[in-house]
């Protein structure tokens, strides 16, 4: 079991400390369920309220906040504690699942793949013809990565992920369990003799950039003509849709549930909230926010937050919700 003294984390977080503790942090917990030698997170007034009530021996805490610590308790005062509670715990968090050895013999790797320095494969994979493994990739069990993909350095793929052929990914991207990348697009169109549905071919492929992080049972579908597209530092929740030709600028976010239409566009640091839907060939620009639940119908302007269904402009639409409430008491 990992454990730190609160000067040791102090000096991680490169905090102030205030207090005393005398025995070791043994984890991290949210502050009404901690117990002693665990430490919890204080980030406004809403929680600096509870410690007093906390079992916790002690906490990291916004250095605006002034509450003291107390007997036998410590403080560790910091800017951010949302952001040091990620690096502490990035240094609670247990070791992985172990690899006793780098290619397991279950494992199905084409001849002609390409293995980097430190690749680690696991029961069960399919590696494909042509493929190319970039140093330290790790496949857990039961990944299926098909013909002329290529992945890069140091990216983690969890079980039952399938990697359709041609799909080029970054590197240290983490995809989690049952991931699908590059499945047909959906398309299909009626028949001439207007009995049926004709199969539309998708004969393009999915590039995804660095540092992004794709959800458990997340489909990121190839593009009909050329490229669905997700840009370096996307971050993408469980149970999302991507469809085919979507581009994705940088550093966006797409909570759980949400999903695009084909040939949406986002631009860098866009925001979709959880079970939002946007319409085919919709463009959302750069630093624009899509409430949970909304539904875009029409392009939506740099910056701009939009909420409702059909989505408009968030504060225009909190009106008409107040007015309607209103009308509804009458």
């Amino acid at each position: 079991m990992k454990s730190f003294s609160v000067e040791e984390i102090c000096q991680l977080l490169d905090g102030e400390l205030q207090g005393s503790f005398n025995k070791n942090i043994i984890g991290a917990e949210q502050i009404d369920r901690a117990k002693s030698q665990q430490i919890t997170f204080i980030s406004s007034a809403k929680y600096a309220k509870q410690w007093e009530n906390s079992e916790a021996s002690a906490a990291i805490v916004s250095k605006n906040i002034s509450i003291l610590p107390g007997i036998d308790r410590a403080f560790i005062k910091v800017n951010n504690p949302d952001l040091a509670m990620a690096k502490l715990l990035e240094a609670f968090e247990p070791e992985g699942p172990v690899f006793e050895e780098e290619i397991h013999p279950m494992a199905s790797v084409h001849p002609t793949a390409t293995l980097g320095k430190g690749c680690k494969i696991g029961a069960g994979c399919y590696v494909g013809k042509n493929v190319v493994l970039g140093d330290g990739v790790i496949l857990y069990p039961n990944v299926s990565i098909f013909d002329d993909t290529s992945i890069g350095d140091h990216t983690v793929v969890w079980s039952g992920t399938v990697i359709r052929e041609r799909s080029v990914i970054g590197a240290h991207c983490i995809f989690h369990i049952n991931v699908s990348i590059g499945a047909d697009g959906f398309g299909y169109r009626p028949s001439a003799d207007g009995r049926g549905l004709v199969k539309i071919p998708q004969i393009g492929n999915v590039v995804i950039g660095d540092y992004v992080e794709i959800g458990a049972n997340s489909c990121v579908d190839r593009g009909k003509f050329s490229s669905t597209i997700v840009g370096d530092g996307c971050k993408i929740d469980n149970l999302v849709q991507i469809a085919h030709n979507c581009i994705l600028g940088k550093f966006c976010i797409m909570a759980g549930h949400s999903g695009l239409a084909g040939s949406v566009t986002l631009g860098d640091g866009v925001i979709i909230g959880g079970s939002a839907s946007i319409k085919d060939h919709t463009t959302i620009n750069s630093g624009a926010t899509v409430g949970a639940g909304s539904g875009v119908m029409s392009d939506v302007l740099p910056g701009k937050t939009v909420l409702g269904y059909p989505a408009t402009d968030s504060r225009e639409m909190l009106k008409q919700w107040a007015t309607l409430r209103k009308l509804a008491r009458n």
